[in-house]
This record gives C-alpha cells, structure tokens and sequence, in this order.
C-alpha cells in the first residue's frame, strides 16, 4: 500500500479534530485531573495506537506493523525522561493542577509539529547523505552514556535562550496566574502571563529530546509514515501519562539507567547497521525486557537514602 498526500491529510486532520474535542470539550472546564481521569485516557490512547496499528497490518503488512509498534514503544519509554522534566518545570513555576492540563495540551500539540518538521528534515537529509545514520549512532550512544551518569536534571529557566529571545520582542506580566490565559494587556500593551512562560520552557525542552527520540526511531525504519504516525500516538498518550505517574514517577529511580541502555542499544544498532542488520522483532523484544527490567528492579529494590523518611 502507498500512503498517498490525501491519507497524510486526512490522519493529520483526524488527530487535530481530537485535539481539539480535548480542549474545548473534555477539558473545557480547568481542573485538576484526577489518577482514575488519567488512567481511562491513558487506556484510550494505547488502545487506539493498537488499533491503528491493527490497521498498518491489515493494509501495509506484518513488517510494517511491527515497525510502527518497536517505534511506538521506543518513543513512549523515552518519553518518560520527559515526563520528569515536565514535573520539574511544573514545580519551579508552582503550577497550580487545574491549569497544568492546558500548558500540556498546547506542549503537544507544539511537539506534534515539531516532530513532523524533524522527521521530514532527517529523511531528506538520510535519503540524500546516508553516511548520517553512523553521526546519528554516535550520537545516541554519547546521549545514553551522558543520561546514565549525569546527575538529576536541574530546570534553570533563566538560562533558557528561547525564553532570552522571547523577553527581547515581549514583555511579561510579573503576576499570578490569570486563569489559564496566556496573554493579558496592561496599560493597553500585550504582556505573555507566566503561564505563556511555562509553556515555552517546556516547548524548548521538547526540542532537545526530539533530537534524541527522532534518530532512534531511525535505527528501526526510515519510511516516514511509520515514524511520524508512532510519534504522534506516543505525543498524544503523553499527557494522561504524566497525571498518572506525576505522583509515582520518584519511585522509578533505574527507569533512567533502562531508558539509557535503549539509546544505547539503537545507537549501536545504526553504527553497526551497515554490516550486520538485526531484525525489528529482536530489538523489540530488547526494549520491552530492558523496560521491564529497570522497572521490577525500582520496585523491589529498596532505597536506602529513603528508609526511615516520612516518604518512604
């Protein structure tokens, strides 16, 4: 099957109608969402990727089905590092809950396009410069070694040079929160609220991790349907997720050294790719015994530095 420009329209369309069902519909009303809210979206997500992915099969076979899925999971664990970050953003602006679901809904919505540009822009580049693959490996594998011994990330707003940029062509308002409103005018000039600031930290941070999360995928295909569909269900999964685990996520603490042997993993994968091809199926089942690995060992394996502590 050729996916043809009208199915590209008609899948971009279908998400940004649900996209905006999302804001103006289910979460018209701001409040703070609830783990149970969370959990019934989470599921919804997944289940509608599986049936999308039931669909690839159907129509473009077993090999592209297991693509999508290997890709899926690739960007939905790495995914988690972002939720961290998002939990720390949140915390250093004192977000209040209510308002915390419309900055993730436009972050994502922000990510969907941004994906979209990265992925076009490194196929061109992988179709006409292939030699890219190995940069891409290397880089990958630097990134999962930097992960696994840096120290917890630290969110210093004030050296974000998006926000730098941003101040020079826009003033902000040195208030609370209005609402969950973006802009105000005072004195009749337009001002940015602190909550447009959240935003935009959070839109730069995105940046940075879509240069880890797109070459991964590129370890598994490079036929951009494929790469772009997983990312956008992985994106669109992303904000239930975080509600869900928001509270739990600290208690994860080997998530980080599971997420960075997957970059790791695909890394090597690309460098090696010219002369030894492993198979879709092998690196998914890599990645799934990896996560659940990194996962059972957090919970079963107890933290000394918390014993005792009233969050233990």
């Amino acid at each position: 099957m050729t996916v043809t420009t009208e199915f590209w329209i008609v899948f971009n369309l279908v998400i940004a109608v649900m996209l905006f069902v999302d804001l103006n519909v289910v979460h018209k009303k701001a409040h703070a969402v609830t783990p149970k809210e969370a959990a019934f979206w989470v599921v919804f997500w997944i289940g509608l990727a599986l049936c999308f992915n039931a669909g690839i099969h159907r129509f473009m076979g077993p090999e592209k089905a297991i693509q999508f899925f290997t890709g899926y999971v690739i960007e939905e664990s790495l995914s988690v590092d972002n939720l961290f970050v998002f939990l720390m953003i949140f915390k250093y602006f004192s977000v209040p809950p209510q308002y915390q679901p419309r900055v993730l809904h436009w972050g994502i919505l922000g990510a969907v396009v941004m994906r979209f540009l990265f992925i076009f822009g490194g196929v061109a580049i992988l179709n006409r410069f292939h030699w890219v693959i190995y940069v891409f490996g290397g880089l990958l594998v630097f990134t999962a070694v930097k992960m696994a011994f840096e120290e917890e990330r630290k969110i210093d707003p004030e050296k974000n040079w998006v926000l730098k940029a941003f101040r020079k062509v826009m003033p902000i308002a040195l208030r609370d929160f209005v609402d969950e409103r973006f802009f105000i005018r005072v004195n009749g000039v337009l001002h940015a609220t602190p909550l447009f600031v959240v935003l935009l930290v959070m839109e730069s941070s995105d940046i940075i991790f879509a240069m880890d999360s797109i070459p991964a995928i590129f370890a598994i295909t490079t036929d951009p349907f494929i790469v772009y569909t997983s990312n956008v269900f992985a994106i669109l999964g992303l904000r239930a997720l975080f509600f869900l685990l928001s509270s739990i996520m600290p208690l994860f603490r080997y998530l980080k050294y599971g997420i960075s042997l997957i970059l790791a993993y695909v890394g090597v994968k690309m460098l090696v790719m010219g002369w030894f091809k492993i198979p879709t199926a092998v690196s998914l089942g890599v990645i799934v015994v990896v996560l659940t690995a990194s996962v059972l060992l957090s919970l079963f394996i107890k933290d000394s530095s918390r014993e005792g502590s009233p969050a233990a």
